[in-house]
């Protein structure tokens, strides 16, 4: 003869709901999974724990980003000096004029900043996209404002090495008829906006080409049960 099966002990459903939680697969209220909670509360607090991570690397790479890109202002300013036309200025001893009135040194002074604003925010675009395969919203605000800052910190540089931007001390140093340059200007304000308009397009451009494609959703029906691992 054999004994009788007897069935597994089951809490009443009394004493399940006692105890203050009627549903065994609900996490608990603190938060926190213990060891050999369901696997559905296990998955939301890993999915949870990977989104904080990534959220912490891209505002610590968006951070590298602003000020590496801030400090090629300097570079930005440097070029600028050395390859902006100048604009020859003569004093008769009493005014100071233009030596050629119909030159349009002043006019390629401006181009020539926005021209090299543009070249640096492709360059810082494709310099960011090397540093990290992916978009974000992060980086991209980050490339964009440190390419503002840096073209204003460019176009300081530029007036601050260059000539001296009090031109009738100048023109009494040199003397009446002796040609000298004037201070760099940037008359066209909208310039300051070619990097970070170059630098967000030529990104997108990379991403769009090159950055790795987003993963497939999994339909429910794919989804394998139960869990391996579980």
């Amino acid at each position: 003869m054999t004994a009788p099966l007897t069935p597994p002990h089951r809490p009443s459903s009394s004493s399940s709901s006692s105890s203050g939680d009627g549903d065994p697969w609900r996490a608990p209220a603190g938060g926190t999974v213990p060891h050999g909670a369901p696997w559905g509360a296990q998955e939301d607090a890993a999915e949870a724990e990977a989104k904080a991570r990534e959220l912490r690397r891209d505002l610590r790479d968006a951070a590298v980003v602003l000020a590496g890109v801030t400090v090629l202002g300097v570079v930005l300013g440097l070029l600028w000096l050395w390859l902006a036309p100048r604009v020859p200025l003569v004093s008769d001893g009493e005014a100071v004029f233009l030596r050629n009135t119909e030159s349009e040194e002043a006019v390629g002074a401006d181009g020539m900043f926005a021209l090299l604003a543009a070249g640096l925010g492709v360059v810082s675009a494709a310099a960011v996209f090397l540093f990290r395969r992916r978009g974000g919203i992060a980086l991209v605000l980050a490339l964009a404002l440190g390419g503002l800052l840096a073209s204003l910190l460019g176009w300081g540089v530029g007036v601050w090495l260059g000539p001296g931007t009090d031109v009738a001390e100048r023109a009494r140093q040199v003397g009446e008829g002796v040609t000298f340059d004037a201070y760099l200007q940037l008359r066209a304000k909208g310039a300051l906006l070619a990097w970070p308009l170059a630098a967000m397009v030529a990104h997108l451009g990379l991403t769009a080409l090159f950055g790795p494609d987003d993963p497939e959703p999994v339909r429910p029906e794919q989804q394998e049960w139960p869990p391996r691992g579980a």
